[in-house]
């Protein structure tokens, strides 16, 4: 009977099913947090990979291999013919782009047709795991599954896939250098970011989030990987000084009447509103200089050191979006993996209405009359990157900024195993 009575609880413990414990609440989280924390449902997952291999099968059988990569391996097939890859006009990239294009260049053009969206796919969920990874959230949450279904009806996520811009590889590295600054790791970070700057300039904000953290030499790396990519794949280039040349005017004037209906940066928009030019790019310089200071404010506010860094980050980048030619809508895909995996906790930015009121306008399956033609799409763009960095503006300066509470003895330990937050113990609003 002793060895009955011993043998039962495990008895008991072996024949009841189990059930997966709860998402465990963070202090930070509210009660949103764990729902969206939680595990989501194998039908809800299976909807999310069939939308998006619908929209990556569309992309592959409507661009044939995607408008704008197909520049960029004309360019690393002349490159491997003793041509100038910087005679074509619409080739934008850095020297790097010509050498890391070169194997896509000995492939058929049957081959690239599936193989660019599909690539443009993997590094932009690539993306989205790692800042999910940065934030603690689970791959398989109804976070992460919703917004990976959700990207199916997201304009600029289309866009990307058809066109097959690089703009992808920079949506893969920031999300991997905050998450590599967020445990200390700044060098590493600043590799990361180098790179993917040797590649497409996309990332060169970031110089300002390096000097508000005074990490200097990770600044130093920052700026030296780039730079020593672009000069030692100069010199195997023929005539590389067309980039000073040809390039960079083509670049810096708006390109030309095939790209210029897209620009959706405010220097491009408010002349065709009737603004004249000098007053536009004044107008424009000013609200980016605005957005540089509300990313200091935002850095100098503390608090959790990955929400920190992802709002600095994204403040610095779509200040240079509302200025900087060219800028188009698929650009903010580089700074929404970051900004959507904040969401459980309740001092992210995308907790606003707005932040989702802003994005609304890009649901493909929306349709906005006056706005339809691709004339005037840029006029919708331009309406989400200047409203996505009005509202983080105002997020740094008022609410998004967190006070900092004196210390009253040791911190209590990181929930989750999570990065350790560097700045201090979160207030709650």
């Amino acid at each position: 009977m002793v060895w009955l009575s011993r043998r039962l609880p495990a008895m008991r413990a072996c024949s009841s099913p189990a059930v997966p414990a709860p998402p465990r609440a963070r202090p930070d989280d509210g009660p949103l947090g764990p729902w969206l924390r939680a595990r989501a449902s194998w039908p809800a997952l299976g909807a999310a990979a069939v939308l998006l291999a619908v929209s990556v099968q569309n992309a592959a059988s409507a661009a044939g291999g995607g408008p704008d990569n197909r520049v960029v391996v004309r360019a690393a097939r002349a490159f491997l013919e003793g041509g100038a890859p910087y005679a074509d006009k619409r080739f934008l990239y850095l020297p790097g782009s010509v050498l890391l294009a070169v194997p896509e260049a000995r492939l058929s053009d049957g081959t690239l047709r599936v193989l660019a969206p599909v690539a443009v796919a993997a590094l932009i969920l690539l993306g989205w795991w790692i800042s999910l990874r940065m934030f603690g959230v689970p791959a398989r949450s109804r976070l992460a599954v919703g917004v990976a279904g959700g990207l199916a009806y997201f304009a600029p996520f289309r866009s990307e896939l058809y066109l097959a811009n690089w703009t992808a590889l920079s949506v893969a590295a920031l999300p991997l250098a905050l998450a590599l600054a967020a445990r200390g790791r700044w060098t590493a970070a600043a590799a990361v970011a180098g790179a993917a700057m040797a590649v497409k300039p996309m990332l060169v904000p970031l110089v300002l989030l390096f000097a508000f953290a005074r990490e200097w030499r990770a600044l130093g790396v920052l700026l030296a990987v780039p730079s020593a990519v672009s000069v030692l794949a100069g010199l195997t280039l023929t005539n590389p000084a067309l980039l000073f040349s040809k390039t960079l005017p083509f670049l810096l004037k708006g390109q030309d009447a095939y790209a210029r209906p897209y620009d959706a940066s405010l220097t491009a928009i408010l002349p065709r509103l009737g603004v004249a030019q000098p007053a536009a790019a004044l107008l424009a310089a000013s609200l980016a200089a605005a957005g540089v200071w509300a990313a200091w404010c935002r850095w100098r506010g503390g608090g959790d050191q990955r929400l920190r860094l992802a709002d600095t980050a994204s403040m610095l980048m779509l200040a240079a979006f509302v200025v900087t030619r060219p800028a188009f809508l698929h650009y903010v895909l580089v700074v929404l993996p970051v900004l959507l995996a904040s969401l459980p906790m309740r001092a992210s930015v995308a907790r606003s209405p707005w932040f989702w009121i802003v994005l609304l306008p890009q649901n493909a399956a929306v349709s906005w009359p006056f706005l339809a033609t691709h004339q005037r799409r840029a006029f919708k763009d331009a309406l989400m990157l200047t409203g996505l960095a009005a509202l983080l503006a105002w997020h740094s300066w008022v609410r998004g900024a967190p006070r900092t509470a004196p210390a009253r003895g040791p911190a209590p330990p990181a929930a989750g195993g999570d990065a350790p937050a560097r700045a201090g113990k979160e207030l709650r609003p």
